[in-house]
């Protein structure tokens, strides 16, 4: 029987990055991940869009409540990035500043990451869904109050036809080759993965 399945690869020439309710306050509700683990995934993904020089939309709900602010450092990255504070939609997809920045993009993959990600990831990742994008979550730049809450909106969210990736893939599919720069990707990687850090280092030695 053959396969109808098609590979396609996020491509930094149509992909946009969403940063979802990345807000102070919502980021003591993250128990799936250890505080510094999600921090550094949410950053190394911030780095990516940086180093690959992605049109980078950042979001917030409610800020003037208990959510807070959006985490500073994602603010102070992307100083010039279209900023939208919405009043109180839950779902980014319901509010048309956020909608008329992704479609001023130009861009039709949408990669995205917030808090928490039952809500302000699965919400407006299958609202993209149904309005023609091609959607791709960031799994550990997402996070919730427990694992089973982040498995149940992943196994919605991957029905419906959303591609699941952590960051360090997503980085990966962008890059395509090494030989495309090796320093700058590899200094990305050991960045944020001291494992890797580790397997460079130790590589360097031999030599």
């Amino acid at each position: 029987m053959s396969s109808t399945y098609q590979y396609r690869r996020i491509s930094k020439e149509d992909a946009a990055v969403l940063f979802v309710d990345h807000q102070c306050g919502l980021t003591a509700l993250v128990q799936d991940y250890p505080p510094s683990e999600f921090k550094n995934s949410i950053m190394a993904l911030a780095d990516m869009a940086k180093f690959f020089n992605l049109p980078t939309i950042l979001t917030t709900s409610f800020e003037t409540g208990p959510n807070g602010p959006i985490m500073p450092e994602l603010k102070e990255m992307f100083p010039n990035a279209p900023f939208i504070a919405r009043p109180g939609q839950i779902n980014a997809w319901d509010n048309e500043d956020f909608v008329k920045a992704v479609k001023d993009t130009g861009r039709k993959q949408l990669i995205i990451a917030g808090i928490v990600t039952e809500v302000c990831v699965t919400f407006p990742a299958l609202s993209a869904l149904e309005a023609g994008y091609e959607v791709f979550v960031v799994t550990d730049a997402s996070g919730t109050f427990d694992q089973a809450s982040r498995e149940a909106a992943w196994l919605r969210m991957a029905t419906a036809g959303v591609q699941l990736l952590n960051w360090f893939a997503v980085g990966s599919e962008l890059h395509r080759d090494w030989r495309n720069d090796i320093q700058g990707f590899g200094k990305l990687l050991c960045d944020h993965t001291p494992i890797y850090q580790s397997l460079m280092t130790s590589y360097a030695a031999k030599g």
